[in-house]
This record gives C-alpha cells, structure tokens and sequence, in this order.
C-alpha cells in the first residue's frame, strides 16, 4: 500500500475516462500568477475565453462558465428554465443520465424516465444501459402529450459510464417532427472536444459540460451552451436560482468579467486548451479520438470479452466498457492492475459496479500510451487467471500500423 508521501518511479497511467491527463503546456499556463480579476488584464483573458469556448461548442450563443462541476452546471441547465412542478422527460443510458434525473426530482420537477424496457441477455438488469438514446420512443411520447405538458427532455450526448454516444441531431428531429414545443438539454460533459458536437446546428437549447474531460484540464470548470429559446425561457421560469443565474453572468460577461470570483488560473489553462485543439483542428481531434477508440475495441474483441455498448454504430471514441466474465471482481481486477502497474481504470458505476470496467481513451494521449494501457490490462487479466481468446496487445498494434 503507497503512502501519501511516496509514488512509484515512472508516471501514472491514468486511463480513466476523466479527468484525463493535464498537458504540460497546460499545467505551465495554469501556474502563471493569479491576477486581479477587476483588473483589464482579466478582461483580455475573459473575453478570450468566451470567445474560444463558443467555437469549441459550435455555437454563436452564449456559454456560461462555472467555477463549478458539471454538476452544477446541470443543476443550472434546469433552474434557469424551468418552474416546480414542470414535467421532465428523460432518458436512462446509464449511470449519469440517471442521477440528473434524480437531482431533477430533488429540485421540485416531474420526471418521466424513458429506456427502462429494454432487453438484453447479457444485462437483464440494465439492459438499457448497453444502448443510447431511442428518438422514436421520445418522438411517440411528445406526440401522446397533447396538452404540451412536457417542458424539457434531457439526455447525455457521451454516457460516461457506458461507453455509449448517442445522436442528438436525431433528437432534435424527433421533437421537431411531434410539432412539441419542449427545451432540448443535452449533457456533454464527456463528449466536448472528443466528439462532434454541433449546439447550433444540432438545435440543442442548453448544454452542460465540464473542464476534467476533452478538454483536459483538471475539474473544477463547467459550462451551459445556450440558445435564444433557453434564455427567453428564463423569463418565465420560477425555479430558485442565484449563483447560477444566467442573465447576470452573460450581462457581466459582455466586458469579459464574472458577477462572482472566478477560478482565474483554471481560465489560463482553459485558453490554452482551446488555443490548442483549435490550432490542430476539431475534425482533426475527433477523427484521433475515433482511431484510438477503434483500437481499444480491436484489444477487448481479441481477448474476447463483451463491450458495454452493444450498438456498434454508438461506440463511444472516449472510452470503452468491458464487461468482465460472469464470477470475476471487476473491481478486484481493477485493484489488482492499479497495485501491479500503476495504472487507473475507470470503475463501474451504479447498476454495473463489479461487473465492467472502463477503459479511457481521450485528450493528452497518443498510440503508445494506449498500447501500455491495453497490455497493462492484459497482463492484469492474465494475473487474475482470467481465460483469454488471444492478445489484445497485438491487436491494438495491428490497428495502428
């Protein structure tokens, strides 16, 4: 067992699906001194940022910025437009679809959970948690509500606890097509800058995102994108809200300032991560994300253990679920990995706790370090006397060569 004060030689192998690895260009940016955040050089910085982000969100609207988790920017996304009592509907693609929908509940709101009647053989008990978001089940359900009593569906873009990316323009078009008048919110917390995601083209009214994913800083940053429909809802909307008020944060904005003390060092790094993915190219980043994810696949299909996504058309390119064999610890394996190689995975969450683990591959990453991860996998799987088809190591090469 490692004290607090000592760490093994060599760096960390840390695999989990966020927070991912902080560049070095980023923890540099990150130390630079702490400045007055009333002062002009703030503003320079502020509307840097502002302007950065929206670009990263594809967006010519507002994006609110948080000293805050994604958590709060979800409590956000809801108290900002909507009224107690108001009907949420929502749809269960795992682990944090499902505790935004229990945050909704504690808020005062009328939550509806769609995904619940899936079948699956391999997961009779969260079946819903292998697939992503059913656009016709929504589209059917908003058509059966002709009193318009549903003010909000929610889903998340990126199920981080799955591995599971759905398809939010498809969303869009099913509310579109049921003539509904209802917000689309949108968790992509762990889809920004790993995956397309498109806020104005795709239609979406508010999205929630943090800091600790894509964008590869530490936690500590969240985000709502917004559309002119969500900030016309704040008129009306009567959920309490104060810190998380947007019409104050965007009026304060339009100097480059924040209504309270921002986490001025955390907007260094933020500058310096968009500078960076923009100086490389979205398309660039997500079609990288996607070979990684292509890669890892190939390793978990060659050991032959199931992947967590069941729909390969959804598979997430920032992580990979793999469904450990029936009898085995998922979290003893990863326990076991972590101690022999010090190298984190992610764990499973909710429904699937001991029976998958996750294995992340996104942000400050690069061919080699995911062949480490895989043997290192591979070798722990091999520990734990785990029967294995073939090596996920050479199949992971094979891919990148």
């Amino acid at each position: 067992m490692l004290s607090l004060n000592s760490h093994p030689s060599g760096r960390h192998f840390l695999q989990i699906p966020g927070p991912s690895p902080v560049p070095d260009r980023i923890l540099r940016a990150m130390s630079l001194p702490t400045i007055d955040h009333r002062g002009p050089e703030f503003a320079q910085l502020g509307m840097r940022v502002l302007s950065g982000i929206g670009k990263i969100f594809k967006t010519v609207h507002p994006v609110i910025i948080y000293p805050a988790s994604g958590t709060g920017a979800w409590e956000a996304a809801l108290c900002n437009t909507l009224s107690p009592g108001d009907t949420v509907l929502m749809y269960e693609t795992g682990h944090f679809a499902s505790l935004w929908q229990k945050m909704a509940t504690k808020l005062g709101l009328a939550t509806e959970l769609l995904g619940g009647d899936r079948k699956d053989d391999h997961l009779p008990h969260a079946a819903s948690w292998r697939y992503g978001v059913d656009a016709d089940a929504i589209e059917q359900r908003l058509r059966r509500d002709v009193q318009r009593t549903i003010r909000a569906v929610c889903i998340v873009h990126n199920e981080t606890s799955t591995g599971v990316t759905s398809d939010v323009a498809s969303v869009r078009r099913a509310i579109d097509a049921a003539g509904h008048p209802a917000l689309l919110m949108v968790d992509t917390i762990s889809g920004l800058a790993s995956a397309d995601y498109q806020h104005d083209a795709w239609g979406v009214d508010v999205a929630i995102s943090g800091s600790q994913k894509g964008l590869m800083l530490p936690p500590g940053i969240s985000f709502n994108a917004l559309s002119p429909r969500a900030l016309e809802a704040t008129r009306s909307a009567t959920l309490p809200r104060a810190y998380w008020d947007w019409n104050e944060i965007v009026a304060t904005n339009r100097d480059g300032y924040w209504p309270s003390t921002p986490n001025t060092n955390l907007l260094y790094g933020l500058a310096e991560s968009v500078d960076m993915l923009l100086s490389e190219g979205l398309d660039h980043v997500f079609a990288r994300h996607q070979r990684w994810g292509a890669a890892v696949r190939a390793a978990v299909r060659a050991w032959g253990l199931p992947i967590q996504c069941a729909d390969e058309r959804l598979y997430s390119p920032v992580l990979t679920g793999v469904l450990t064999p029936p009898g085995v610890d998922a979290n003893a394996l990863r326990h076991l990995i972590h101690e022999r190689f010090d190298l984190s995975l992610g764990t499973g969450l909710g429904k699937m706790s001991g029976r998958m683990f996750r294995m992340g591959h996104l942000g400050d990453s690069n061919d080699l370090t995911l062949i480490a991860m895989v043997a290192g996998v591979e070798m722990g799987m091999q520990m734990a006397g785990i029967s294995l088809d073939g090596s996920g190591v050479h199949a992971a090469m094979a891919h990148f060569v």
